[in-house]
């Protein structure tokens, strides 16, 4: 363990005049155990438990100045507005007057990865604690200055502030001479009924630039000097590129380089349309030797159930022998591989400048994939700096750290010069990392009064990340002369999981039986998509939860209470269910359906419950989602807006998911390489109306809530489809054609 660092208030201000609150890197995502029998002291909240020494999470500039810093990375989900709320209200300063840096390898916290809905309650907890200890140091500094009690002394507008009326700025404490400590494990924070920034429906700051044109995503960068590069990649996986004459390319107008590094090949224009052509040109000259590796698309539940080896672990297991059940239901349901759809392809620049590497890359952990990309250039990580800069679509592990890669590789071979990398569609599509296709297989009983008495769930996935932190995850990395190995596949481990996620039921059941069969072997690129695991888990259990509902002739939503003891899930599901008009015994409309889906995102986030009117066209088979509505209950609410944007997207994203997309190959290629293979929701298909009803919990822990729609929407979806048709499909996805043939059978 760390031993605390003691810095003098001379030392603090020895850099020019600031209050830093910063806390240490050393230990971060170490897990530190405790000897029996000692007892240590509580640790910060929030990220300052990994980083609670020297790393800057608030700046208090002498000119007034304050920054707030973030480990994560901004993706969309609309946290820097919230971060920027956070730190406004618990310094009592206006929201305008703060700035907030977002992930960089030489400015912020080292806070992993931004994934799981982690970023309100790891790095939102840090800098509201940060904050918190940061105002504190400036009226303690003050009450000395003024030689007045503390508790005397109120702070507003970037001032504290005397009693009779005397201000001292923030910028003149900070100036002066001060006291400087590590933080806490409390905070004196503000009570909630005194909040007039958070709470408050601000308006995300990332979307004026987005809406107008304005440069608000890496693919829009433009440094001068700038050169465009493209990729050709293999055609296959494990394609190996036999022969290729880049003569002609090299003379083609604007080409400034052909790259060649064992199977990695890349061509480097002044232009970016000339890259285009150049790459082109040089796909047509390479030559591969491709080899038919991959299973039978149309046989996945039997490859992933039956023909890959599994490492199989129970992950839950209740008994209660008194509770017998008397009548007995089964289902298998299936997810089949799902591309992450980024709109933007995947894209970087990078330049290398007196052997210094910077990258600016949309990648959700710029320390993991410095260290990658760092291992790759066989360079020390120190010398290379990655800065996060939104991509156009980022919804996991798609393709941003592999080009963030290629650019650094070619960046390599022009010093100086600022290369930009785009992915073509086709590349991105065939490529990038997909979201694992899953198995699901559930049994359950109900006893004499129709509630469930046994509970048995299995689920068969790969694991859900092959995230980079080595180079062997990186593309460009396994494709040159001497490639580096990819590592081998490991499970994430409980309580968050991976293809587990979820899988264990939030519900109370008497009798329940849970196994994760984790399978190593990865017949596709995989890794991290929205939600992992939990998305297919929740679809199952709540899909199933409905068709035991619908076998005890109980009503869903009334079913779900019955088994739910927690309150603040109880409270959710009641909201949705008032929201959306839900009445027990009710009928749709002739053609339509009502769905009701309800989780505990990992079961230890946010709560999300999701009640659907769907339309299904039965000459067609084609589903339109009506209306949805939603309740979410997050802890503290610090952007109601911006939540809702967090609810409203996972509804779309969902939906999308649910009712249209799945990779398609053959025995060697990816086939669904563009829009029209791998279809996605069109505008045509948007729902008339979605309503989010928030359940705030002013002055609880904040939870993560960017993924807690993503599975109760796909159940919903699936539970409304079966209510219009009386038909179940527990396939993934709900295509028309399914919906159709399920009709006619």
């Amino acid at each position: 363990m760390n031993a605390p660092v003691i810095l003098d208030r001379r030392r603090v201000l020895a850099g020019g005049g600031a209050l830093i609150v910063s806390f240490s890197l050393t230990g971060a995502f170490a897990e530190e155990k405790s000897p029996p029998g000692v007892v240590t002291a509580p640790k910060p909240p929030g990220s300052l438990k990994d980083a609670p020494l020297l790393d800057s999470w608030i700046r208090i500039e002498a000119d007034g100045k304050i920054t707030a810093f973030t480990g994560k990375a901004e993706l969309g989900q609309g946290f820097k507005t919230a971060f920027q709320q956070i730190a406004a209200e618990q310094l009592d300063i206006p929201f305008a007057s703060l700035t907030v840096v977002t992930a960089d390898t030489h400015r912020t916290a080292n806070e992993g990865y931004t994934s799981g809905s982690h970023s309100m309650q790891d790095s939102g907890t840090a800098i509201l604690n940060a904050a918190a200890q940061a105002r504190a140091l400036l009226v303690a500094e003050a009450a000395r200055r003024l030689d007045l009690p503390e508790d005397t002394l109120r702070t507003e507008n970037g001032a504290v502030i005397a009693p009779d009326g005397r201000r001292l700025g923030y910028g003149d404490l900070v100036a002066g001479d001060m006291l400087h400590v590590q933080a806490q494990p409390t905070s004196k924070l503000k009570d909630p009924a005194s909040f007039g920034i958070m709470g408050q429906p601000v308006p995300r700051l990332d979307i004026p630039n987005k809406v107008t044109g304005g440069a608000a995503y890496v693919q829009d960068m433009r440094p001068p000097g700038m050169v465009h590069a493209r990729i050709v990649r293999p055609p296959s996986y494990g394609a190996q590129l036999t022969a290729c004459d880049t003569a002609a390319v090299e003379k083609m107008p604007g080409v400034v380089k052909v790259v060649r590094d064992g199977n990695f090949l890349a061509v480097v224009a002044t232009k970016e349309f000339l890259a285009v052509k150049a790459m082109r040109a040089l796909s047509a000259a390479a030559q591969w030797k491709e080899t038919a590796s991959l299973p039978k698309q149309d046989d996945l539940l039997h490859v992933l159930a039956t023909g890959l080896p599994s490492q199989d672990s129970v992950i839950f297991q209740h008994s209660n022998p008194s509770a017998v059940g008397r009548k007995t239901l089964e289902a298998t349901y299936t997810r089949p591989y799902q591309s992450h759809g980024s709109i933007g392809p995947s894209c970087a620049v990078a330049q290398l400048v007196d052997d210094a590497m910077t990258v600016w890359t949309h990648t959700q952990g710029v320390y993991p994939d410095r260290q990658g990309i760092a291992e790759m250039l066989h360079m020390p990580q120190p010398s290379v700096r990655l800065i996060h800069v939104e991509g156009s679509g980022c919804y996991g592990h798609n393709g941003a750290d592999d080009v963030a890669a290629d650019a650094a590789l070619i960046a390599r071979e022009l010093p100086g010069v600022p290369v930009r990398v785009q992915w073509m569609r086709e590349q991105e599509h065939s490529w990038e990392p997909y979201g694992p296709a899953m198995v699901t297989k559930l049994k359950a009983s109900l006893d004499e009064n129709g509630a469930i008495a046994d509970w048995n769930f299995e689920v068969w996935s790969n694991t859900h990340s092959m995230r980079p932190g080595g180079a062997g995850c990186l593309l460009a990395a396994q494709h040159i002369a001497q490639p580096f190995a990819v590592p081998p596949a490991k499970p994430l481990p409980l309580p968050e999981g991976g293809g587990d996620r979820n899988a264990i039921p939030i519900y109370t059941f008497p009798n329940a039986h849970v196994v994760h069969h984790f399978l190593p072997d990865m017949p596709l690129r995989i890794s991290a998509m929205r939600g992992l695991g939990a998305y297919h888990n929740v679809f199952s259990i709540e899909s199933f939860m409905s068709e035991l509902a619908l076998a005890a002739g109980a009503d869903p939503v009334a079913f779900r209470l019955k088994h739910l003891d927690d309150p603040r899930g109880r409270d959710v599901v009641m909201k949705a269910a008032e929201g959306f008009g839900w009445r027990e015994g009710q009928k749709a409309p002739p053609g339509h359906g009502y769905g009701f889906a309800f989780a505990r995102y990992k079961n230890l986030a946010a709560y999300c419950a999701i009640a659907t009117e769907i339309e299904v066209n039965r000459e067609t088979g084609q589903p339109r989602l009506l209306r949805a509505v939603a309740a979410v209950d997050s802890g503290q609410a610090v952007n109601p807006d911006g939540l809702a944007n967090q609810i409203e997207g996972a509804i779309m994203q969902s939906m999308s998911w649910t009712l249209f997309e799945s990779v398609t190959f053959d025995d060697t290629r990816i086939t669904s390489i563009d829009w029209q293979t791998y279809p996605i929701l069109r505008f045509n298909s948007a729902p008339d109306s979605i309503d989010v009803h928030i359940i705030n919990r002013p002055g609880l822990p904040f939870l993560g809530s960017g993924e807690t729609g993503q599975g109760p929407a796909a159940a919903s979806i699936a539970n409304a489809i079966a209510d219009a048709t009386g038909k179940r499909l527990r396939n993934l996805p709900l295509t028309r054609k399914r919906i159709k043939d399920a009709i006619d059978a």
